[in-house]
């Protein structure tokens, strides 16, 4: 290989990987910020929380249109808008005034980074040859997951020592220098004829919004209970099913291909994955909220004790990127669900006296085990899967990724709340005068019943005791949705090993 060729693809990586890390970081390091952002835009918490929901929602609808624009625009051409909107709609957001003008604002944002994670996995791929795939997947999966996992604590950062606006303002210097390299080294594609089904578009835009919509606020509004959520899951399941059939009637001129899903690697890595967001972002939304909420923790420090998962799953994915060709997808994939159980297991004997060293080491865990699964399945999923689908099927990868996550955020908070109350009503029922336990605790502080600063202290103990127990309890849920992918890791196929072969590549290239 020559001196030149390599210093291509680096700095081909360096293009690609720097805009991927921007959007990927951007989905999780203005949640910190929330709270200033509140105070600062007069906002109520239920307003404020579009600032996050526009994003998602724009960024899931245009996901999938991947291949659509690289056919009409060309690869090159394509990420150049991305990332130039990305960062001219970034300063915007850093510059509102108004919460009208930051929803508005972000929602844009949404819509130009959608595609840069499924662009840079296609250019990726096409960058490395067939047998350096593995590293190639290794290099982008570190971009793909360290940046969340890294969020919270630049964020934190940001936020406390500057203010939430460089929390969009950081995006800046990283997406020039990305659109200045992706000018100068990032190939072209040939631009091909390609209409748009509007109707698809329309139901699909319907469906994802509305799922969107009902994970962001079923938990706030008591999920099914609420006639606002109802209405909103029967109109988004209406809206998909409309999709399918419409799709399937008129799949020649589809928004994209249907039969993407008839390629039972691609399908049943998707599923992974989804679940693997589910348990992954559920674990990352947990963790913080448990040691700032409930053990105390300066915002700045949880940060930094979440930054050992990233460190930690960037090791393994360079490790399985040197791996994967000698051992096999699957049996990392099962290595590292195994691995990753382990360190979500400790979390469940988590307790109100944990020592920051019981905190951290299933955090280091956690993250071995993350990358030695992101990796072989983000090559397995395009392994057996035609050259012709391979744009349309990382627009959609990634949006089962985004959907999965947004479940599993859904669901852990539902736990969390749901089972704080239940424990709650079960130990406020213990708390009576003829409990010897309860005067025996009140006795070694010097108080009874009857004393005025009892009822206060015995209520606080009780919400932090029924919390941590809610805290547990949904620890319990991610270690299950982790081993539940394990027979699912059985359906995939081993790819046949061909030299020259192309098939475990994503290509932009459609035929």
């Amino acid at each position: 290989m020559s001196k030149s060729a390599t210093s291509g693809r680096v700095l081909v990586t360096i293009a690609v990987m720097s805009s991927t890390v921007m959007q990927v970081l951007d989905t999780t390091i203005v949640n910190v910020a929330l709270p200033q952002m509140q105070g600062q835009l007069s906002a109520t918490p239920d307003q404020i929380s579009w600032v996050l929901t526009s994003y998602l929602v724009a960024s899931g609808i245009l996901m999938p249109l991947t291949g659509y624009f690289v056919d009409r625009l060309g690869q090159k051409r394509y990420l150049l808008v991305s990332i130039a909107g990305f960062v001219v709609t970034s300063a915007l957001c850093g510059l509102s005034g108004s919460l009208g003008e930051i929803v508005f604002f972000r929602l844009l944002q949404g819509a130009f980074g959608a595609s840069l994670v499924p662009l840079s996995q296609s250019i990726m791929v096409q960058t490395f040859p067939v047998e350096e795939r593995g590293k190639a997947m290794a290099i982008w999966g570190i971009g793909v997951m360290v940046g969340p996992i890294l969020g919270p604590t630049l964020g934190g950062y940001l936020t406390e020592v500057l203010s939430w606006r460089w929390t969009f303002f950081i995006n800046l210097p990283v997406g020039i220098l990305s659109l200045f390299l992706t000018w100068r080294t990032i190939p072209d594609t040939e631009r091909r004829q390609r209409s748009m089904d509007w109707t698809g578009l329309a139901l699909l835009g319907v469906a994802i919004g509305g799922l969107q919509f009902v994970l962001d606020r079923g938990n706030q509004d008591d999920w099914f209970n609420s006639n606002t959520i109802k209405l909103t899951a029967i109109v988004s399941a209406l809206a998909f099913i409309a999709f399918v059939y419409h799709s399937l009637v008129g799949k020649d001129h589809a928004l994209f291909h249907l039969q993407i899903f008839r390629d039972r690697n691609f399908t049943t890595a998707s599923l992974l994955l989804g679940v693997f967001g589910l348990g992954l972002y559920g674990a990352m939304v947990l963790q913080p909220l448990m040691l700032e909420g409930l053990l105390g923790y300066p915002t700045l420090t949880t940060g930094l004790m979440m930054a050992p998962r990233g460190i930690a799953s960037m090791f393994s994915m360079m490790l399985v990127g040197r791996l994967i060709n000698r051992v096999g997808p699957r049996a990392l994939i099962v290595t590292g669900i195994i691995i990753f159980s382990v360190g979500s297991y400790a979390m469940t004997r988590y307790n109100l006296y944990i020592s920051p060293y019981w905190v951290m080491w299933p955090i280091i865990v956690q993250g071995l085990g993350l990358g030695m699964v992101f990796v072989p399945l983000s090559t397995v999923a395009f392994s057996t899967l035609a050259p012709r689908y391979s744009a349309d099927a990382a627009g959609l990868f990634s949006l089962l990724r985004t959907i999965g996550s947004s479940i599993g955020i859904s669901v852990v908070a539902t736990v969390l709340t749901r089972n704080t109350q239940i424990t709650w009503n079960q130990l406020g029922g213990h708390i009576n005068p003829f409990n010897p336990a309860v005067a025996h605790y009140l006795s070694g502080m010097g108080l009874t019943m009857q004393s005025p600063a009892a009822a206060p202290l015995l209520g606080h103990e009780l919400a932090r005791q029924a919390q941590m127990v809610g805290f547990v309890d949904a620890f319990v849920l991610v270690t299950w949705s982790f081993l539940i992918m394990l027979p699912l890791v059985f359906f995939m196929k081993s790819p046949k090993k061909k030299p020259g072969s192309q098939a475990a590549a994503p290509s932009v290239a459609m035929d």
